[in-house]
């Protein structure tokens, strides 16, 4: 399991980058290029990094979230839950 440290900042957690690029994902047709992908991701925060959008889509494909083919990442599933209850 996945659980962050404490102490550590969650808007650079792995789990939430990986929830901000679904949501760029299914915000753009489920459907795009790696390097407009990477852009959005970069844009939405400063402290983002290269390793960082790497990692979250390497994660996002473990899980079976994400496909790659001829540089578009496709989101497979997105139906992610809006709010808590």
């Amino acid at each position: 399991m996945i659980s962050p440290q404490p102490e550590s900042d969650l808007t650079l957690n792995i789990i939430v980058l990986g929830a901000d690029i679904i949501k760029i994902l299914k915000d753009n047709g489920k459907v795009m290029i790696v390097e407009n992908l990477l852009n959005k991701f970069l844009a939405k925060d400063s402290r983002r990094n290269f390793s960082q959008f790497f990692e979250t889509l390497a994660f996002l494909y473990t899980i079976g979230f994400i496909n790659e083919r001829r540089y578009k990442v496709k989101l497979l599933y997105g139906d992610t839950q809006t709010n808590l209850f």
